[in-house]
């Protein structure tokens, strides 16, 4: 039976040339980069030369850029850590209501310590609107992050146009640019956010190696307590090996998006193209052209996207439904909701996320088992016939 992987979105595979890179510091250089022997100065030079690396990915300075452990954590990093900095100013915090659960679960934590939530409201492609957030921003308000693009559905929000509304207002501004970077070219001078989150899993890098950005003079408090690493900003021993995998993912990212962009584009547009072509009663997700380059999203009527996933599994394609934090959940996806989908429609989400080791022919073995599964699923749905009989 053939395999395919479409599930790039949670995570994509170690690059070789990343694990390479890797190996030396598992195995030979295993110095604490706090001590001042030779040992310890091997590793803090690596850990040096990646932040210089992840700092080019995305046009900042290298002094800007922090090690962390995970996207989620840098979310948490950002937003407690801005708005704890800064609560004698104010306590009211703006997000949009499609951002990752790590920035939801975030200032909903802030709440309990005092602090007020503003959600703003996206149209039907998952795209918000900067006006919306100026109206939302007030006197009180210390802190917007909206997410870069959106893992779910795809769409690539105007965090540009909502920084400079922000610093109209003097309010700082952080992106969750986890699923961008390393699949869309990224500046932090262009977008001009505050911070910016990232993780190596999304463009070929180690799981559990993140990064956080600080643009100079950011007000953040400690997200970890207890030492000096990261500049005093995050405690404890530094994961050396999956800190130097994500600089040379990043170096190899900056030298190769183009081409990846170039390889994966007309995949996804295959994958759309046929889906609506094949298959009936099936809504593309997001926005049609403002949308990631590697990633497809789908409403599938009258069919849950459990049973999509597990049907597809058996016959070797991976794939997700929402995101990697909600799929296991068995609940309608917020994004989707937020977007205006009805729960029963909102149920039927798939997603299918790319790398250039995806070929046409992944997509020719999708669509040959795809249909038969649709039609099988909607043959035990008790909404199929009823939609027929009307």
């Amino acid at each position: 039976m053939r395999r395919v992987y479409f599930d790039h979105i949670a995570s994509t595979p170690l690059d070789p040339r990343v694990a390479e890179a890797m190996f030396p510091y598992l195995k030979e250089f295993y110095g604490n980069p706090q001590s001042l022997h030779s040992y310890g100065q091997e590793t803090a030079s690596a850990i040096e030369d990646a932040r210089q690396k992840v700092a080019q990915l995305i046009d900042a300075e290298t002094e800007e850029v922090f090690f962390t452990s995970s996207g989620s954590e840098s979310n948490n990093f950002a937003i407690k850590g801005m708005a704890l900095a800064q609560k004698a100013r104010g306590k009211n915090i703006v997000v949009s209501a499609v951002e990752h659960q790590s920035v939801l679960h975030s200032v909903k934590s802030l709440e309990k310590s005092g602090f007020s939530v503003t959600e703003v409201p996206v149209d039907r492609y998952g795209l918000v609107d900067p006006e919306d957030v100026r109206k939302a921003i007030t006197p009180e308000t210390i802190l917007v992050s909206l997410m870069l693009a959106n893992g779910e559905v795809g769409t690539i929000e105007p965090v540009a146009d909502v920084a400079k509304v922000c610093h109209e207002k003097g309010v700082p501004c952080h992106t969750d640019a986890v699923d961008a970077v390393g699949n869309i070219p990224v500046s932090v001078k262009t977008l001009d956010v505050d911070a910016l989150s990232l993780a190596g899993n999304q463009f070929y890098g180690p799981t559990g190696s993140a990064a956080l950005f600080l643009k100079k003079g950011t007000r953040c408090l400690p997200y970890i307590d207890g030492g000096i690493q990261e500049g005093g900003k995050r405690a404890g021993s530094e994961n050396i090996s999956g800190i130097v995998g994500l600089g040379k993912a990043a170096e190899i990212a900056l030298k190769e998006l183009q081409e990846r962009t170039e390889k994966v584009k007309p995949l996804r547009d295959t994958i759309i193209h046929r889906m609506r072509q094949d298959v009936d009663h099936v809504i593309l997700t997001g926005h049609p052209e403002n949308r990631l380059p590697h990633h497809a999203s789908f409403c599938v009527e009258f069919i849950e996207g459990e049973a999509m996933l597990l049907n597809l599994d058996m016959k070797g394609i991976a794939a997700a439904s929402g995101s990697a934090c909600t799929s296991r959940a068995l609940k309608a996806s917020h994004v989707l909701l937020a977007m205006g989908f009805d729960h029963a429609i909102a149920q039927g989400s798939l997603v299918f996320s790319l790398v250039d080791q995806n070929t046409s022919e992944d997509i020719d073995y999708l669509f040959e088992v795809f249909p038969e599964i649709i039609e099988r699923l909607r043959q035990m749905s008790p909404l199929y016939p009823k939609q027929h009989e009307e």
